[in-house]
């Protein structure tokens, strides 16, 4: 069981610090999305998570229609390579691409070797990036290793990639198929919450923030301290809690509760897909991480319901009142449209929550 300073520490970060952590500590990655008003805002709050929190060097995605596939390999880049003076060096012929035209993007791109991948990459609006640019970004993922024109870049051992996306409900953020499914879970951000590490920041230090992304202030030193401080969580202390999640025990009562639970969801009569599994692997490592960060050895029902939550968020696809499967037995069009009117993966999540239950 992790100690008591370490716990004290957990219990004093925000929504989005505990999410964050979850993907380090499973070393998956994950979706985070906020109403469009409020992205800019995120944006911002994970770059001070990222750098005070935990130490990671972040490198921000500003993804659009036009986004090309070199520009999106070379603005993964450690922040000190991918923002050196580009207009000063010759643009590149795209390493994917045979016109060496076709660079639209405004991202920064750095020519040579030189580069390395970020320890925290923000794809900002990635749902709308083309589809090719999120397949390389699953090839990320999946292999730790991104081509530039010249070189194979590869992540570093402390990864972590984070979609941030505009959205009204968590339900309704979402990327392409077959890279969605491989985040391990997603969470979205209430602005009425406020952003923490923003909000403490003063008008200078948020100005700076906004242009360069380079302010870094702990949340425990005085204002007029203006050296950069050690991250509120180390890397050992993840790592700590990273060990404490493989030794969590799951009693067969919860492993059934668990597995009860993604078959409701499989049969519900709303979901049309989503529960694969890949989200199976993640639901059984999110309820073990959830475990250290409250103290506990053991999983209980309580953590199975959060994971659960967070696991089938961006995953669970409501389904077209045509192909609702009771309609192969009489049903109504115009009943099951009635009921399936303003459903999303929150309730549906919720209606399985209520229906299975949890043991004692």
């Amino acid at each position: 069981m992790a100690d008591e300073y370490l716990l004290q520490k957990v219990h004093g970060l925000s929504d989005l610090e505990l999410a964050v952590l979850l993907c380090l500590i499973g070393r998956e990655h994950g979706i985070l999305s906020t109403p469009a008003e409020a992205i800019d805002d995120l944006v911002q709050e994970l770059l001070l998570i990222a750098r005070k929190t935990f130490g990671l060097e972040c490198a921000v995605v500003d993804c659009d229609a036009e986004t090309t596939l070199e520009a999106f390999a070379s603005a993964l880049l450690h922040p000190d390579m991918s923002t050196a003076d580009a207009s000063s060096q010759p643009r590149p012929a795209s390493y994917f691409s045979s016109d060496p035209t076709k660079h639209s993007s405004s991202l920064p791109v750095t020519a040579g070797p030189t580069g390395q991948i970020a320890n925290c990459i923000l794809a900002k609006n990635l749902n709308r990036a083309p589809r090719l640019v999120q397949i390389q970004a699953l090839e990320l993922l999946r292999t730790r290793r991104i081509f530039t024109r010249t070189a194979v870049q590869t992540a570093p051992k402390q990864f972590v990639f984070l979609p941030l996306l505009e959205a009204r409900s968590g339900g309704e953020a979402h990327v392409t198929a077959h890279l969605n499914d491989f985040f391990a879970l997603a969470h979205w951000h209430d602005p009425d919450d406020g952003f923490v590490n923003l909000d403490e920041l003063d008008d200078g230090e948020a100005d700076e923030l906004a242009s360069t992304g380079s302010v870094v202030r702990s949340r425990h030193m005085s204002d007029a301290t203006s050296a950069v401080a050690e991250p509120l969580l180390s890397d050992a202390e993840i790592g700590q809690l990273a060990q404490l999640s493989k030794e969590v025990q799951v009693d067969l009562d919860v492993l059934r509760y668990q597995m009860n639970i993604i078959s409701f969801l499989r049969m519900h009569r709303a979901v049309a897909s989503g529960t694969t599994p890949t989200a199976t692997k993640h639901f059984d490592m999110l309820v073990r991480c959830l475990a250290p960060l409250h103290g506990l050895d053991y999983v209980t029902p309580a953590l199975v319901e959060l994971a659960a939550r967070s696991v089938y968020l961006h995953r669970i696809q409501i389904t077209e009142p045509e192909k609702e499967r009771s309609l192969q037995w009489g049903s109504s069009l115009e009943a099951v449209r009635a009921i399936l009117v303003d459903l999303g993966p929150e309730d549906v999540i919720d209606e399985v929550l209520e229906t299975v239950t949890a043991p004692l």
